[in-house]
This record gives structure tokens, sequence and C-alpha cells, in this order.
């Protein structure tokens, strides 16, 4: 039989002769790695999981290491003379000095005392809602009341869920920390787990009189009135954050957040680009070939513009500084108007002749005798 085992150090990845701490890392290692709640249903895993502890076992042993080292196997055999120790399937490993809860605690909830801070202070959960504002209100910014259904302290109790002149018991069973552990016998040794205290539901007290406004719970659902300022240039879909409006903490935590995401109402005129503007202004053909000065909206109103003689339809001007104000910043983006130069339709033959004479005088046919587009003349 010890001929077909697998030589300890080179189940650990060792090398003969490793010292104590090399060992212990590689086993800490190892036993995280391939532990049975890691690999839930796996033979091989838990296979392997046996085999690194029965090699700690034996090299984390001064003695039984010693042994190993002299005789290989033979020396820790229990079938052998003078061997030691060994793997027992009900009783853990003998001789190991080490608390597999403490190797595992910070990879599994609950070893190690892992209830300690359920009582701890926690911060209240956020709420989220939404309001809808107009194109320019997200522009420049505007205020909304908002009625936030929240959880917050009781005011008869302040959060106690003890009735008035009462305090609660801490509880005798978990000692104030809600959490309870339990010793299990398992193939691999004894594991501890900690779960929520069955005598205090996990809350670390015994209230004898409860508060008759929140029966005990010491929250209540209140709905608040809240001002949400917008700030000029927020975009569609963004979120304002605002400290402590959201549920009341636990434990004397803090309360959480009101998070509003803003939707912003699409304009008839503009579209937005971040913080620049566009929009278009139809022109007609006289307006265009001769130019002339326009009156343009904006978010601040109208304002003149003089387009030049020849303007070309898709033609983009830029108006500075008319655009959507950068957030939180005392500076603003443009606004960029394309020109779409308005072609009439259903003119009479007067009008269609004199267009083309007017084409003619300008070295411009009409092809088809006033029946097409201008062409230039070859």
């Amino acid at each position: 039989m010890a001929g077909t085992k697998r030589d300890y150090y080179e189940i650990l990845g060792l090398s003969k002769g490793a010292d104590d701490a090399a060992i212990k890392k590689a086993f800490r290692k190892l036993a995280k790695e391939h532990h049975p709640d890691v690999n839930p249903g796996n033979a091989e895993a838990e296979a392997r999981f046996k085999e690194v502890n029965e090699a700690y076992e034996v090299l984390s042993d001064a003695d039984k290491k010693a042994k190993y080292d002299q005789f290989g196997h033979a020396g820790v055999d229990p079938n052998f003379a003078g061997a030691g120790g060994g793997y027992d399937a009900y009783g853990g490993f003998g001789g190991m000095d080490f608390d597999l809860g403490d190797i595992l605690g910070s990879f599994f909830n609950g070893f190690g005392g892992g209830g300690a801070g359920r009582n701890a202070p926690r911060k209240g959960e956020s709420i989220h809602l939404e309001v809808t504002v107009s194109f320019e209100e997200a522009a420049f910014g505007c205020e909304r009341e908002v009625s936030v259904p929240t959880v917050v302290d009781c005011e008869t109790c302040k959060g106690s869920g003890a009735a008035p002149g009462t305090t609660a018991e801490v509880c005798p069973q978990c000692r104030g920390t809600g959490s309870v552990q339990t010793a299990r016998r398992t193939a691999f040794g004894v594991m501890n787990t900690a779960g929520p205290c069955p005598k205090c539901n996990g809350t670390g007290k015994i209230i004898h009189q409860p508060c008759e406004t929140c029966k005990g719970r010491g929250k209540v659902r209140k709905n608040q009135k809240i001002t949400v300022k917008i700030p000029a240039g927020i975009d569609d879909g963004q979120t304002v954050s605002i400290r402590g409006k959201g549920h009341a903490g636990q434990n004397g935590g803090p309360a959480g957040d009101l998070l509003v995401t803003v939707a912003v109402r699409p304009h008839p005129t503009f579209e937005r680009d971040g913080t620049s503007v566009h929009s278009r202004i139809s022109v007609s053909v006289v307006q265009a070939i001769l130019g002339d000065e326009l009156e343009v909206e904006t978010l601040d109103g109208k304002v003149k513009y003089t387009i030049p003689e020849g303007t070309q339809s898709g033609t983009v001007f830029r108006l500075k500084g008319k655009g959507v104000p950068y957030l939180n910043a005392d500076r603003r983006g443009d606004q960029f108007v394309t020109v779409a130069v308005e072609i009439p339709g259903g003119l009479n033959e007067a009008q269609k002749e004199l267009l083309v004479k007017f084409g003619e005088s300008i070295g411009q046919t009409a092809a088809g005798g006033g029946k097409g587009f201008f062409r230039k003349k070859r």
C-alpha cells in the first residue's frame, strides 16, 4: 500500500526538506482550491482535498516529518512499526495543529466567527426615482419637488424598537452578536459554521415591550417631500445624487442616498449633442442667392444672423456660446444651424419663362425647355 502513494512533498508542490512555513503556505492554498464546498459534487476535488490534508498531517508534525524523511511512507504508515497518527474518517486528522475555520474564514462566509459584523452599522439602501424635464430646463437647470416613500427611524422610539421608557435586552444566546456558531463533524474534520441566532432572529437583542408605533421594528414608512435641484447642462439619462435622503441605515449607520435620473423631453426645433445644439433654418431661393438677414431661434430667444450671397443648401453656420452650458462650469457650447434652401413648386408659365431667361443670363440653361434642372452650357 505504501508503495502506491504519491510523495507528500510532491502533493504539496514542494521540494523534499521544505520548512514549516512553506508547508503551511502550500497547504492553505491547496486546501482552499480543492475544498468540497468550493467544488460541490466533484469527487476528484474531494479526493485531492483528502490527499492534501493527509500530506499536511504528516509534514506539519515534526516527529512524523522526520520519520517520513527517513523511511518514506513506511515510517508513518500505521501498518508498520513505529508509525503513528494517520487519517481518522470520523475524528479528523490526528495531531493536526491548524484551525480549518481560520484557514477558510476569509473564503467562506460563516467560518471563524463570520457573524461578528451582523450588527455593525450599515448604510441604508438608496432610492431611485426618475423625473422628466423640458429641453430648456435641462439646459439651464431647474428644481423639482418629488414625493419619496422612505423608510425612516421611528420617531416614537428613536429607532430602538422598544417602547419609550424601556430598553431592549442583549440576547443571552448570542450575546448581542446576532449570530451563533455550530460545530459540525465531517469526514474532513470539525467544521464551524455561523448563522443567525434563532432566539433573537439575528438582531442581537430581545424587545420585551415593543414600540406601539413601529411594532418593535424601529422603522416606519413615510412619504417625504424633497426638492431636487437639477443642475444646468444635465443630459438625458444622467443622475443627480442627494446624499442622506434614502432609506434609514441599520444599527446607527447613515441613511442611503436619493438617486434621481433625468429624462429630457425632445424639442421640436433643437437636437443636442453634448453641449452643442443643432437646428435647421429654411430660406428661399432668392434669400440664398442674394443673401439676407435672418431671425434664428436659439435657447435664449431669437437672434439676427446674416447669410452671405450664394449660400448653398446644407451650409452650416455657428452661433458661438448659444449651446448648452457645461455641467458645473461657467461656459457654454455652440449652436450649429444648417441652411435648407426651399425650391418653389407649382410655377406658372410666365414664372418658368422668367427662370429660363435668368438661367441664360448667368450662363445656365434649362434642359428640355424648362422641364428639368439647370445645367451649365457646354
